[in-house]
C-alpha cells in the first residue's frame, strides 16, 4: 500500500526526494513480510532498508507537502525513528530490551504514516 501510495503523492507533489524514499520504504516493508526473522541476515537487511527510509520519508513528506505545525510533528516522528534505530543498532535498549526498543522504532513510524494519511484525505487541495 506504501507502494500505490506513493504513485499518487507523486503524481499530486512531483517530488523525486520523497518518491524515491517512500518506494524504498515500501519495498523494504514487503521485503519484511517475505522475509521474517527466521532468515536471519536478509530480515535485518529489508528491516534496515524499511526503517531508515520511513525516517527520511516522515521528514521530506514534512517539507514537500505538509505545513506548519503537522509538518513539525513529521520531523519528530521521523528523527525519533532514526534515533531509535541508532541506538537499537548500538544495542543501547535503555531498559526496554530489543524488544521494546524495536517498537520504539516501528511506533513513530507507523502514527506518521496514518496521521499523514488521514491528512492528505481531509486537506483541501
Amino acid at each position: 500500500m506504501v507502494i500505490v501510495s506513493t504513485y499518487f503523492i507523486k503524481r499530486r507533489f512531483k517530488s523525486l526526494v520523497l518518491t524515491v524514499v517512500m518506494i524504498m520504504t515500501g519495498l523494504g516493508g514487503a521485503g519484511v513480510g517475505v522475509f521474517p526473522e527466521t532468515t536471519g541476515v536478509i530480515h535485518v537487511i529489508v528491516s534496515m532498508i524499511t526503517f531508515v527510509f520511513a525516517g527520511l520519508s516522515a521528514i521530506a513528506f514534512a517539507y514537500k507537502v505538509q505545513k506548519a505545525p503537522l509538518s513539525y510533528f513529521s520531523v519528530l516522528l521521523g528523527v525519533m525513528t532514526l534515533v531509535a534505530l541508532g541506538l537499537f543498532v548500538s544495542g543501547s535498549y535503555l531498559g526496554l530490551g530489543p524488544g521494546g526498543m524495536e517498537r520504539m522504532i516501528a511506533y513513530p513510524a507507523l502514527i506518521w504514516g496514518v496521521g499523514s494519511g488521514a491528512g492528505l484525505m481531509f486537506s483541501e487541495k
